[in-house]
């Protein structure tokens, strides 16, 4: 979707600062903020494609004035809600109202190492072939979905060369909203700078996306 998380090539913003040594966490409110949201990822009442939309469809006024782990905190709370997990009441009050809602797993805390390790692997088998080969131009499709999407917005329509294959992957923008996993082909696209920006950008400059089978068409 357009919404106030596609900040690839804006200007306004600043720049970015680089935190020399930077720790994992600035608060322990943010270490928890983490735990709860990869907790509550773990009961299966939703997938990972839900939580990034959660966060990314936050209202865009708030979603810019929210650090990076308010919009992680702010997006569970959606999530809970529409999952029928917790009510807003009870989000407001900060107590439970009623009987906890069943879930389909809990992950405990000698668990925890061995989850993170597996990961969420996202490769799944396809029957058809891969359109597209390593070295072949490729441009993406000017997308404006109203869901969620992984193309962003600053490579719409832009013409590139695809550099790697991985195998096919769900489908974001489909996985997001329910619609199961609709596996695709996924290659890595690298677009010139020119390209991307215009004749003012750094002739030095290449960026490589990664960008599923439905973004692309022969160029």
């Amino acid at each position: 979707m357009n919404g106030a998380q596609d900040l690839g090539g804006m200007m306004g913003f600043g720049p970015i600062t680089i935190e020399h040594d930077e720790p994992w966490f600035h608060a322990e409110w943010e270490r928890r903020a983490f735990g709860l949201t990869l907790a509550m990822g773990a009961t299966g009442s939703w997938n990972i494609d839900m939580s990034r939309h959660a966060r990314e469809s936050l209202p865009p006024g708030e979603y810019l004035t929210s650090s990076y782990y308010e919009i992680w905190t702010k997006g569970v709370e959606k999530l809970v809600v529409a999952a029928g997990l917790v009510s807003g009441e009870e989000l407001t009050c900060g107590q439970s109202l009623v009987g906890s809602a069943p879930i389909k797993r809990v992950l405990k805390p000698e668990d925890v190492p061995a989850v993170l390790a597996r990961g969420g692997p996202t490769e799944r088998p396809i029957e058809q072939p891969a359109r597209f080969a390593v070295g072949d131009r490729v441009r993406t499709r000017n997308l404006n979905p109203q869901g969620h999407t992984r193309l962003p917005r600053y490579a719409r329509g832009r013409t590139g060369v695809v550099e790697l294959v991985h195998g096919a992957h769900v489908f974001p923008d489909a996985n997001a909203h329910g619609q199961g996993e609709q596996p695709q082909w996924l290659y890595t696209i690298c677009f010139s700078g020119w390209e991307l920006w215009g004749e003012q950008a750094d002739p030095t400059v290449s960026v490589s996306i990664d960008a599923w089978e439905n973004y692309l068409e022969s160029a």
